[in-house]
């Protein structure tokens, strides 16, 4: 065996492990009998993770100095948002 099949290879989890169904679970999942739904999943069993902003935020790259990236990032989690406060403020934009 390689260092990489060693590093790439998932570890083995036991299905014993595995976390317990309990009363939330049914009463928010769907049952089927079949291809029949006789009820739908209710609550975050339909809808997974943070809704979906109307204004989504989009990824680019950016060269910054040095100097500048290091502020932001001492002021600790969050720098992103307050470097896009910050350019939205200096080009007059809504907050």
């Amino acid at each position: 065996m390689t260092v990489k099949d060693i590093l790439t290879k998932q570890p083995w989890i036991d299905p014993d492990d595995a976390p317990e169904l309990d009363e939330h679970f049914f009463r928010h999942a769907e049952f089927r009998i079949g291809d029949q739904v006789i009820r739908p999943a209710t609550g975050t069993l339909t809808r997974p993770g943070r809704p979906k902003s109307t204004d989504p935020k989009q990824q680019v790259t950016l060269r910054l100095d040095a100097a500048v990236l290091d502020a932001f990032r001492a002021g600790g989690p969050g720098w992103q948002s307050r470097i896009n406060a910050e350019l939205r403020k200096a080009l007059g934009l809504q907050p």
